[in-house]
């Protein structure tokens, strides 16, 4: 029996939810699911340009575990890339430092409900517009 998977850690959740293809017609297209921790791995590696210890440092996982990881972030972006498909970020085994929440209307990321304050172009009526967000288990 394997063991459990531990909870890689995230520090803040991605801006987005995903990305679509342009020019490729949206009734027929299909998605690659891409896992937060694998956003994540690549975020570390790619755009801070940390190296892997450090990367496998912050996500609390061991080296070998992060490589993994990452080569599967890879596999499944090239995917998506080649074949037109779009790419939904979501789910996975990861832990937040914080609550992290997202307003439904201007979909600006909030760290904590102590910290929501009202932007000036969102229509938004206060904290019950906003949505928790929570990495779903897959």
């Amino acid at each position: 029996m394997p063991r459990p998977t531990r909870n890689r850690k995230m520090c803040i959740p991605p801006k987005m939810q995903g990305f679509i293809p342009y020019g490729m017609p949206k009734c027929k297209m299909e998605s690659e699911i891409l896992l937060f921790e694998e956003y994540e791995s690549i975020k570390l590696l790619d755009y801070e340009l940390l190296n892997q210890e450090q990367a496998a440092e912050k996500m609390n996982v061991s080296q070998p575990t992060l490589t993994r990881i990452y080569e599967k972030a890879r596999r499944t972006i090239a995917k998506a890339l080649v074949e037109g498909k779009a790419i939904e970020i979501t789910g996975g085994n990861v832990e937040f430092e914080r609550e992290w929440f997202k307003c439904k209307r201007c979909h600006r990321l909030v760290e904590g409900l102590e910290n929501h304050v009202k932007c000036k172009d969102c229509p938004s009526s206060g904290a019950a517009e906003l949505v928790k967000i929570l990495p779903d288990p897959n």
